[in-house]
Parts: C-alpha cells; sequence; structure tokens
C-alpha cells in the first residue's frame, strides 16, 4: 500500500538564514508532535543508519503496532518489531511510550537498535510530545518561529524550514521540513498528523572539514488496520554469539596508548576485549586518534583499516575490504566496532592501518598516514571448528553454479524500492561474485556503450526476485545482461 497525503501545502516562498539566531516558521496552520495520529494496527517500514550503529552503515526497520501492553504504572504501545541488517534478521519486540513512542522497553538483542531508533526517527521527541498544555515539549506549531534550541550542537535553533511535496518509497507526501543549520542543513521531513518523520539527514556537529552523516532515513512503506501478524513467516537468523558460544559482555578491556609508525603523526588509544577472543566470535574495538601533543584533540576525517598481517607483514585480511569497501571512513576520531575473528587459534598480528586524513569522498593526505601494530593470542573454540564448512569442489560449484545466498535478496528488494541507489547495487554485485559468495555462469565481458543505463525491466525482475515471484534463474540472467552490455564488471 502507498502512502498518499497530499494536502494543498504547496510551497512556501519564505526566505531564511543562517546560524543559530536563525528564526523560523511556515504559513501553514496546525501542528506536529512524535506520535501524533499513531494507532492500533500501523505498520512502518524505514531504511535507516545511525552514526553508533556500525558507523551508519544502513539497516532496514519494520514496525507493527500491535496494541497496547502494561508496564509498571503506565500503558505502552506493543509493537512487533524486525531488524534486516546485512545478512541478519532479528526479530522481537518494544514497548514504545505513550506519551513519546520511543522505546521504553525492549528485547535484549534489540538494544543497540532501540538505541539507534531513539537517536533517529523518535530525536524530535525532546522537542514535541502529545502532551496538551505543555508550551515548551508539547505539539509544536509550524508557523512557530523556533521549536528549540539544540544545545549539544553549538546552540543551534529547531525550526521549521519550508513546505515540500516530496516521493519517498512509500508514496507521494506533502511535508513541511524542519531543522537546523551548523555548517549545513540538517533536515527532518514531517507530515501533520503522521506519527514519524518520513526522511531526515542530519550530521554530526564538527568544527571544520566535510561532517559525517548522524543519521538518515526514508519511509519505505506504511499501511493502516494491520490486524495479522506480518511477520508470523520471518524466520530470525541465529546469532553468530549464540551458534558459537561467544560472549557478549566485555567488563575488562586490554589497552595502550602508541603513536603511528613510522612519522609519529596520530596517538592511537586502543581498547579491545576480550582479552583472549575465540575463533568465529567478535573481538570489541574503541579505537581514538588523537593528536600525539595534546591526548585530549582528537583527529578527525580520518581514512583508516584494521588488517590482518602474516608473520612476513603480509596483507591477509582488510576489514573494510570484508565489508566491500576500499577503507573506512571516521569523521570524528572515536570508533567503536565489532570485528568478527576469522583466524586460526594462535598468535594474530593485527594492524590499525591510517591511510590518511581529509574529506571522505578525496584522497586523503598520506602525511598523516601510519599504523599500530597488537598482537593478540586467539583462543580455539570447539563450536566454531563444527561449525566449519568444507570447501567445496569443482563438482559442487558446477552443480550450484545458479545458487545465490539468500541475504542477497534484500538487497536487491532494497534496490528495487529504491532504497540502494544503482551505483551501490551493481558494486555490491560485482564484489560479491568476484569475491565468489555468488556464482553465476561464465559470460562474456562486455565493454559498455557509454550510458550505462539500467534498464527498467532489471529492477523490476529484482523486486520479483526478492518477493519470490521468479526464480533465481531469471534473476541471474538479467546480471548476464548487464555483464554483457558493460554496465557490470567483474575482474578476474
Amino acid at each position: 500500500m502507498f502512502l498518499t497525503i497530499v494536502s494543498s501545502f504547496g510551497f512556501s516562498n519564505l526566505s531564511y538564514g543562517q546560524g543559530t539566531g536563525t528564526a523560523g516558521g511556515v504559513n501553514v496552520e496546525g501542528s506536529w508532535y512524535l506520535g501524533e495520529g499513531l494507532k492500533d494496527g500501523d505498520y512502518f517500514e524505514y531504511s535507516m543508519c545511525e552514526i553508533d550503529l556500525n558507523d551508519c552503515a544502513p539497516i532496514k526497520l519494520k514496525m507493527w503496532i500491535k496494541g497496547t501492553i502494561s508496564h509498571e504504572t503506565e500503558t505502552l504501545w506493543d509493537v512487533r518489531v524486525v531488524i534486516i541488517d546485512g545478512n541478519k534478521i532479528i526479530k522481537g519486540s518494544w514497548g514504545l511510550g505513550k506519551t513519546s513512542p520511543e522505546p521504553i522497553t525492549f528485547d535484549d538483542d534489540l538494544f543497540h537498535y532501540a538505541i539507534a531508533f531513539k537517536s533517529s526517527l523518535a530525536w524530535l521527541g525532546a522537542f514535541a510530545t502529545g502532551t496538551e498544555g505543555d508550551r515548551i515539549h508539547g505539539p509544536q506549531k509550524f508557523t512557530a518561529p523556533a521549536w528549540g534550541k539544540i544545545g549539544a550542537i553549538g546552540g543551534a535553533q529547531l525550526i521549521p524550514i519550508r513546505e515540500e511535496t516530496i516521493i519517498v518509497p512509500a508514496g507521494t507526501v506533502d511535508t513541511i521540513v524542519v531543522g537546523w543549520y551548523s555548517g549545513d542543513w540538517n533536515e527532518i521531513w514531517i507530515v501533520d498528523n503522521f506519527p514519524y518523520p518520513v526522511k531526515a539527514i542530519t550530521y554530526t556537529w564538527i568544527t571544520t572539514g566535510i561532517p559525517p552523516i548522524m543519521h538518515q532515513y526514508t519511509l519505505l512503506d506504511y499501511q493502516e488496520n494491520v490486524m495479522d501478524d506480518p511477520f508470523k513467516d520471518v524466520v530470525e537468523t541465529i546469532p553468530k554469539e549464540e551458534l558459537f558460544g561467544c560472549t557478549t559482555e566485555f567488563p575488562n578491556y586490554i589497552g595502550k596508548h602508541v603513536t603511528t609508525k613510522p612519522n609519529h603523526t596520530i596517538l592511537v588509544q586502543y581498547n579491545y576485549a576480550p582479552e583472549f577472543p575465540m575463533e568465529g566470535c567478535n573481538i570489541d574495538w574503541k579505537i581514538n586518534f588523537m593528536n600525539p601533543y595534546n591526548d585530549i584533540e582528537f583527529i578527525d576525517q580520518l581514512h583508516y583499516d584494521i588488517w590482518v598481517l602474516d608473520e612476513d607483514g603480509n596483507k591477509l585480511r582488510s576489514y573494510a575490504e570484508d565489508l566491500g569497501k576500499t577503507e573506512l571512513f571516521n569523521g570524528f576520531g572515536q570508533v567503536h566496532i565489532l570485528l568478527p575473528v576469522e583466524e586460526d587459534a594462535g598468535l594474530v598480528r593485527y594492524v590499525i592501518f591510517v591511510h590518511g586524513t581529509g574529506p571522505e569522498y578525496e584522497i586523503p593526505d598520506a602525511k598523516m598516514g601510519g599504523y599500530v601494530s597488537i598482537e593478540i593470542e586467539i583462543d580455539k573454540n570447539p563450536l566454531y571448528e563444527k561449525s566449519i564448512v568444507t570447501t567445496p569442489t569443482t563438482q559442487d560449484l558446477d552443480e550450484k553454479s545458479n545458487e545465490i545466498p539468500s541475504w542477497i535478496k534484500n538487497n536487491a528488494g532494497w534496490w528495487a524500492d529504491g532504497s540502494i541507489d544503482d551505483d551501490s547495487f551493481i558494486q555490491g554485485l560485482q564484489f560479491l561474485i568476484k569475491e565468489g559468495i555468488m556464482q553465476i555462469p561464465p559470460t562474456t565481458q562486455g565493454i559498455g556503450s557509454g550510458t550505462n543505463e539500467i534498464p527498467s525491466w532489471i529492477k523490476n525482475n529484482a523486486g520479483w526476485w526478492a518477493d519470490g515471484s521468479i526464480d533465481d534463474d531469471s534473476f541471474i540472467q538479467g546480471l548476464q545482461f548487464l555483464i554483457k552490455e558493460g554496465i557490470m564488471t567483474i575482474s578476474s
């Protein structure tokens, strides 16, 4: 069902300036608060990212308002949730507050996602709630010059900026854009009498350079009066921690402060846990990149990676390459990641490698480059050994040449509904095919026509394949077409 909330708002000719003292206000009667119009049977689907959740790696969030539940002395919305995070599918529930519908209770394995939801989709609840008569935190008028001051980002004012009709995957909507200026405009698109924003892009507060995205999301689907559980057939993936007996709590960290070699341009403060990670489990890394002459000043705009080297110094593995990237980027000098251990038990040499500094999409300044080497003893894990799959033979690959991992369908569906752009989807496919994760029959590589335009029928196929309407072979034929036309390049 497409969301169609098109009113007679039109577009405002209101002009607005820049700075913390900016006055806003849109010439539209009405007000809004987080949760406005929320009711039983509402179904939402968002594509979203949040900076503290894997450095804003995109996930898909699905929510269904089942009804209400009692919690201590208050009544909460009973919400069923599905998270699609890469190749993980996490299914659970959380309880949303009635005054401000942000997570109050949640399943343990939804903890990080609940925090990300509160910091992104539910963030406006700090300024606009359903508490009638509360002049400061109650419903906020579109005509108001400001909705409040954001102290955490230099005291900028959150203001209604303009009216705008936009198209999101869920449909065409007339919106009011609210936001603030902090080196660039941070904008959130809301709709009168609709519970959550339909779109947002905001940036972290930094004093120099290009700020990284703080959170970003888009409404993919909205349905009303959904009475049957839409997730009853969703199969949750088994958490790796449960499968391999991994610890998920890290009370004690091993840490050190050391400057990068060879030029000592950056002070790296690293901490990791547990002290003896196990095969197949995660290492929890907390890394700060600091000025070596001022250990309270962070180095921002870092181009970096985490490598595994052999005893001769040859690179065996790159975490960035595991994610399909050439390098990682961090805008403010503080990194917190979970790095899966894929190495065998024994002493493993990890390297925090800094390519340099500079804006995300520019070549970094290599003068700030360097590395820090850390040796970590990896413990043997008998559960991990039992789970290792034997390397397939050539005959096995021939027999399964058209078999595609099911999680790739998630990406295909997101591409079809517009959540992922063409370049991102094609680059992802190229990486999967090159690394042997996706097997397709031998296909002659074309050189391209120069336009590299993807025919609409291929995107339609991707959507149909994602929802099971066509089989793998039909989808693969579309990929072979892209290769033959030179739109997708597969290097050997």
